[in-house]
């Protein structure tokens, strides 16, 4: 008798124990469910440093999605300037971009241009160099300043999270003139969503 008692309320107790943690689990669930569906309606997004890219050697980007979603269709417009012993180069990326995923993981594809000003010769850039004649007879060479476009893609993963905070970037993003093409310029980047 005694046995069977205690074999009943162990049961019982294993029932009650069961009931309370499927209990706590929907609990959960429900939350989750009611912030994925208040984030689904948010419109994402990021402001971040990227180490070069589209911007070649360096930017500070602003990215948002055309739609109130942390997804889809987006795009993005960033600043650069460097300068050193003389030289500078300034570059202003815009691109178009596509998220595809979930929970603040996504794959990106984009396509876009960069507009750029500079006096260096660099890997994306022509050499442009004019002779400046001396009134003694000789002459030298010196640096054009100039302007263009570049066309850029990008292809890579980005960690964007529903709720805001720390956002990371990394890719590929080719880089093509009239005259080169780069299909494996890296990126990488870091910034904040909200």
């Amino acid at each position: 008798m005694i046995k069977t008692l205690q074999l009943s309320l162990a049961a019982c107790a294993l029932v009650f124990a069961c009931s309370l943690t499927a209990s706590a689990q929907n609990q959960y669930l429900a939350k989750q469910d009611s912030l994925n569906k208040v984030y689904a309606n948010k419109q994402g997004k990021t402001v971040f440093f990227e180490l070069l890219g589209p911007g070649a050697v360096y930017s500070v980007n602003y990215d948002t999605r055309f739609a109130k979603r942390p997804d889809g269709w987006g795009g993005r417009i960033g600043l650069s300037y460097y300068s050193e012993s003389g030289e500078h180069l300034f570059t202003a990326p815009l691109v178009v971009n596509y998220l595809a995923g979930k929970h603040g993981k996504y794959f990106e594809v984009g396509a876009g241009i960069t507009y750029y000003n500079v006096n260096t010769n660099d890997v994306f850039f022509d050499n442009r160099y004019y002779e400046v004649i001396d009134p003694n007879g000789g002459y030298y060479v010196k640096e054009k300043n100039h302007n263009g476009v570049l066309g850029t893609l990008n292809f890579g993963y980005r960690y964007q999270p529903l709720d805001g905070g720390f956002a990371f970037r990394t890719g590929v993003s080719p880089v093509f003139t009239q005259d080169r093409f780069l299909p494996w310029w890296p990126y990488v980047s870091f910034g904040y969503s909200f």
